[in-house]
């Protein structure tokens, strides 16, 4: 089958669309698929023996928002493709939707990105939900070209139908155990790491994800003051100063004896990132608007006992009193509450951790790339019935 993936991000920008898009495109074309992708410049010219053609891109927010010149069009109609992925669709995916459409080329659209919800959160009063509604506006019009909308999670899937997205399925996220796995605990890359990190026996409460507003990451600073620990941040974005600096006073302010300042590690990705999770104790998650979370997941394939908010994506991925905890996100000290009683108890750390690796042990990019392309035969098949029918 020719997949061209249409994606929103790409390397060199790391997250959790251009993951996505790196391991699918590796599965499909191992398995034999013809695969392009297009994607926002600066991106590399291949992808491994994948070709990529690239559109300009402005930056904003320091991200590549691609433009969707002629290019795009050119790129795909030269390729020809017999279905077209668009992911986290919103600028360049809103018009390959747009092409699939109107040649009747079968497409599937992958939600991933919840932005209205980013937009209601981080822009004042009636402004916000203008803008929030405009971007639910913006989607129905946009999904309506795809043949199935794919979203991770079962609350991404309750919001899409209720806001009037058509033809929702779930497709969730694969891991690479091969990369995240627990053997890299006796790693001596990874022990040295940890030994930086906490010189006097600290428990190590990590967090890896991009530093921006959306992350909400100003939840952290009810782990960083859990006594006898210490916060590691891996990770990058626009609010990194930010977000040292607030966790930096909330240590200082602590009552007695504070604990290590929080450090922030930067981005990190490959048997690096691997080596940081090895390093932590605990896995903490703090954004309440995640469709997914995919970061829970890694933790989990880590070994490790993860706290996150029970909202959104990770409702499906904690399994609450079982591998970990889901904390009120409305309550102020819920968060400290549960991170403190893995802290406190090092034999409930390894039983959670030990049931999170059991319950991720199934999801590999491998088996999740095969339930794809089921969605791309569902996707042809769904064409062919809206072709009378199709704008």
């Amino acid at each position: 089958m020719r997949v061209a993936i249409v994606t929103e991000s790409f390397l060199p920008t790391l997250n959790g669309v251009t993951t996505s898009v790196c391991r699918v495109s590796e599965q499909l074309y191992a398995g034999g698929h013809d695969v392009r992708i297009v994607a926002p410049a600066p991106a590399p010219d291949r992808f491994g023996e994948i070709r990529v053609a690239t559109c300009p891109s402005v930056s904003v927010r320091q991200f590549p928002t691609g433009l969707p010149t002629p290019g795009l069009r050119q790129a795909l109609e030269d390729f020809a493709p017999e279905v077209v992925h668009v992911a986290s669709p919103f600028v360049l995916g809103a018009r390959a939707l747009q092409w699939a459409d109107r040649t009747q080329t079968p497409a599937v659209a992958i939600y991933q990105t919840d932005v209205p919800s980013y937009l209601a959160q981080h822009t004042p009063g009636r402004i916000g939900t203008r803008a929030s509604n405009a971007a639910w506006r913006w989607i129905r019009r946009m999904h309506a070209h795809a043949d199935l909308t794919l979203a991770p999670s079962s609350a991404t899937i309750e919001e899409l139908r209720h806001h009037g997205i058509p033809r929702v399925e779930r497709w969730r996220r694969g891991v690479d155990h091969s990369l995240f796995c627990p053997r890299w605990r006796g790693d001596a890359g990874a022990r040295e790491l940890r030994r930086a990190l906490s010189p006097a026996g600290e428990v190590l409460i990590g967090y890896v994800g991009r530093l921006a507003p959306e992350k909400e990451l100003h939840r952290l600073a009810e782990a960083a003051t859990i006594p006898g620990t210490r916060l590691v941040i891996v990770g990058d974005g626009p609010a990194r100063s930010e977000v040292g600096a607030l966790l930096t006073e909330a240590v200082a302010d602590m009552p007695g004896r504070p604990n290590r300042t929080p450090i922030v590690l930067g981005q990190r990705c490959g048997d690096d990132l691997a080596r940081a999770y090895a390093a932590f104790d605990v896995f903490v998650h703090t954004g309440t608007r995640e469709t997914f979370g995919q970061t829970l997941q890694e933790a989990a394939a880590m070994g490790l006992p993860v706290v996150a908010p029970a909202r959104g994506g990770p409702i499906d991925l904690v399994d609450h009193g079982r591998s970990g905890y889901l904390f009120d996100p409305d309550r102020p000290g819920a968060l400290r509450e549960a991170a403190a009683t893995l802290v406190a108890d090092p034999q409930l750390r390894v039983s959670m951790g030990e049931v999170g690796l059991a319950r991720i042990a199934q999801c590999s990019w491998g088996a999740l790339t095969a339930e794809l392309v089921g969605h791309y035969e569902r996707a042809r098949v769904t064409r062919r019935a809206r072709a009378p029918h199709a704008a």
